[in-house]
């Protein structure tokens, strides 16, 4: 697929040849530890869906009320920094709605306008 010849033969002049044996032996403790990892990874996962924090930013308090009630398509144009987006709502095949999302005539403040209005409150 994609080969970086430049690397392996960089790798290969600087390098001392591992014997066949040991180099097997490594990656069999190579594949156990990335077996625990994966398998550790996945039952964390697990146990957050099942604790109800499927939704970690919202769980740990990184995400409000506020940004909950905002669609992620509107969320997407402001991180995006897009004043005027069409939005299209899709089921299948077939759309379902679609609207214009224009970010000057938004009633929403942003994370910097409510940074700056709590800054402006704690100073006064």
């Amino acid at each position: 697929m994609f080969r970086i010849r430049w690397l392996r033969k960089l790798v290969r002049k600087y390098s001392l040849p591992i014997p066949e044996r040991r180099a097997s032996s490594m990656k069999n403790k190579l594949s156990v530890a990335y077996a625990l990892i994966a398998w550790n990874a996945f039952g964390l996962v697990c146990y957050m869906l099942y604790s109800g924090r499927a939704d970690w930013a919202r769980a740990y308090g990184y995400k409000s009320d506020e940004d909950m009630a905002i669609p992620p398509a509107q969320q997407w144009a402001r991180t995006l920094n897009m004043d005027k987006v069409k939005v299209v709502r899709m089921s299948g095949m077939h759309v379902d709605d679609y609207y214009d999302y224009n970010a000057e005539k938004s009633n929403t403040t942003t994370v910097e306008d409510s940074d700056q209005q709590s800054t402006q409150q704690t100073n006064d």
